[in-house]
């Protein structure tokens, strides 16, 4: 196979360093890991050969020595949610840009360059994960939980088992929608001799970088993320949790945090984050190896006193481990994935797979891991106010100290009774990060039902004609030759003007809380969203928690809903505090019979 003159190196990628070719081009070179599908993930490669400039036309007179002039570059974009199995999406052939000119001189710079932005190709992979109601983390990273995107195809059996199959098929399901890894490889075509366009040897491949389902709002974010969501190695507690809700921060005192309201029952709380390197900094003099993480859960009281504390771990299943360092099972230093953990106060309590404070030494037994004790005391108590999370990290080795490397986030306990007639609204949605935000209203529910009727007009009963029957001795049908209660002329229970198709929308709505700015400003991201649930308990999803408690540990599921509102008020200076009036139909229609 032939190949190029000259060279081809990366010029733009979205994930770069001060030394590369983007140092100068764009504020902090853009060296941060994770990216968001919906901004631009623009890829540019140069192709350089002596006296080419940008301008040139490639020239089969060039070709020498089985090499010839660059005149497409394909982009094959791939990607994988991190365990090996790349995905090729496709590929872009790309002819070289458009000639760029000096305004003083009108000369053109060297070489030829080729851009692509494949961000749409891309987006059409992200979507949500959503953790089943009342489990502690979905079931593995690879495949997330209930996922967005097309319903899969659900008809492939296992060969044993008879005639019928094995009940469960293993080719049903999808990867993660949440996140995918992302790398882009060029190839390049050239003209030969005789000026045709032939495949060339060579190519290169991109760096790996992660892309995610969120939006980068200008008014809020300087450079998207500002690798604040990229939870690594840092030390300085400034990792967020994929949530813009401002019940994050690290100010004091407690009393001017705002703490997110949270109900005893309720059953879904997630915290969903992405970690890329596990490992934490000097966590102990000359290593930074981290041997397990949690959540670490502290309850308070109303005057702010401390009251319990604990871990949840659940997530930690998840975590890709390496045992070759010596035998000892340690997490593998990059993990990029996206992780997922319940801290309701519902699950808090009605969970064993809690942890406490007191941690065993690690050995060479990979059964050890993760080294934690028990945790066997109170949790949320009737006494409880709020509690607090965060993200701990603790070293391997002795003397084990734990780091905490995440902002806290904030939850007060709601008490109020739900009312017996008009149960509260809980809803989930996509936010603008890329996770999962919830929230619960719980004023003036209303439902209803807008219908819209299809009539058509038929023949009209004939009342002339009345059958008769037998009578004495007139010869008239007899009335057991009757098959059915039809009769002749009299059917005039129908005809006329008859309904077809009867088209019903379930319609509902329910009023916030008042909310100050901040709130409103965050909750104002459920009316912009394309993916919203609310939480409902039904006969199906009943029978779900029956047939499968581990599948569906909660009686309630998640139902999609349309948010229908074509407009919100979220400051309102005069008035002060806002409430949202949240108007949503739900999904899936109702059905009616036809005609």
């Amino acid at each position: 196979m032939a190949g190029i003159n000259g060279t081809v190196s990366w010029q733009i990628q979205p994930l770069d360093w001060f030394n590369s070719n983007l140092a100068g081009s764009f504020w902090d070179y853009r060296s941060n890991y994770l990216k968001s599908v919906n901004d631009p993930l623009r890829y540019q490669v140069l192709w350089t050969s002596a006296g080419v400039t940008e301008g040139t036309e490639p020239s089969s007179g060039n070709f020498s020595s089985n090499s010839g002039d660059v005149v497409n570059v394909i982009f094959k974009v791939e990607t994988t949610v991190g365990d090996g199995y790349w995905q090729e999406l496709g590929s872009i052939k790309k002819s070289r840009d458009i000639a760029n000119k000096k305004y003083d001189d009108g000369s053109q710079p060297l070489g030829h360059r080729f851009t692509v932005d494949i961000s749409q190709l891309v987006s059409n992979e992200l979507s949500y994960s959503l953790c089943p109601i009342n489990k502690g983390t979905w079931q593995s990273n690879y495949y997330g939980g209930m996922n967005g995107g097309l319903t899969m195809q659900d008809n492939v059996l296992g060969a044993s088992g008879g005639a019928m199959g094995t009940p469960v098929s293993r080719y049903n399901v999808s990867r993660n929608g949440t996140y995918r890894l992302l790398k882009v490889s060029v190839n390049y075509e050239i003209i030969n001799g005789d000026g045709e366009i032939v495949s060339a040897t060579g190519g290169g491949t991109s760096n790996t970088i992660t892309v995610i389902n969120s939006v980068n709002q200008f008014e809020k974010d300087s450079l998207f993320y500002n690798s604040s969501y990229n939870m690594s190695t840092s030390s300085s507690n400034k990792y967020k949790f994929l949530s813009r809700c401002p019940n994050s921060t690290d100010s004091s005192p407690l009393t001017y945090h705002f703490q997110k309201p949270i109900r005893i029952d309720e059953q879904a709380e997630y915290l969903q984050f992405y970690i890329r390197n596990i490992r934490s900094t000097s966590i102990i003099t000359g290593d930074d190896t981290v041997g397990t993480v949690g959540l670490y859960v502290e309850t308070f009281l109303a005057d702010g006193t401390a009251e319990n504390q604990f871990y949840l771990r659940d997530f930690e299943d998840n975590i890709i481990t390496d045992n070759s360092n010596n035998g000892y099972v340690t997490p593998e230093e990059y993990q990029n994935a996206m992780f997922v953990q319940n801290v309701s106060p519902y699950y808090i309590n009605n969970t064993t797979n809690l942890i406490g404070l007191s941690k065993k030494s690690p050995t060479n037994s990979p059964s050890n891991y993760p080294y934690w004790n028990t945790y066997t005391g109170n949790k949320i108590t009737s006494n409880t106010a709020y509690y607090r999370v965060s993200m701990s990290r603790f070293a391997m080795w002795s003397p084990y100290t734990e780091r905490r490397t995440s902002k806290y986030r904030y939850y007060t306990i709601d008490r109020e009774d739900e009312k017996n007639a008009y149960g509260f609204v809980r809803f989930h949605w996509l936010n603008s990060v890329g996770g999962i935000d919830s929230y619960t209203a719980k004023r003036d529910v209303v439902e209803g039902l807008t219908i819209s009727r299809d009539v058509i007009e038929r023949k009209s009963g004939d009342r002339t004609w009345y059958q008769g029957q037998k009578n004495n001795n007139d010869t008239i049908f007899d009335t057991s030759l009757y098959h059915s209660d039809t009769m002749r002329g009299g059917d005039i229970y129908k005809g006329g003007r008859e309904v077809s198709n009867v088209n019903a929308e379930r319609v509902q709505s329910v009023y916030t809380e008042p909310l100050n700015k901040s709130v409103s400003k965050w909750l104002e991201e459920m009316m912009l969203s394309p993916n919203v649930w609310i939480e409902m308990d039904t006969e199906a999803t009943e029978m779900g928690n029956t047939r499968n408690p581990y599948l569906r540990p909660s009686d309630k599921e998640y139902i999609p809903v349309i948010i229908t509102n074509s407009d919100v008020e979220t400051v309102n200076q005069e008035a002060g505090l806002v409430k949202f009036n949240i108007e949503y139909t739900l999904a899936h229609k109702v059905i009616t019979q036809r005609n």
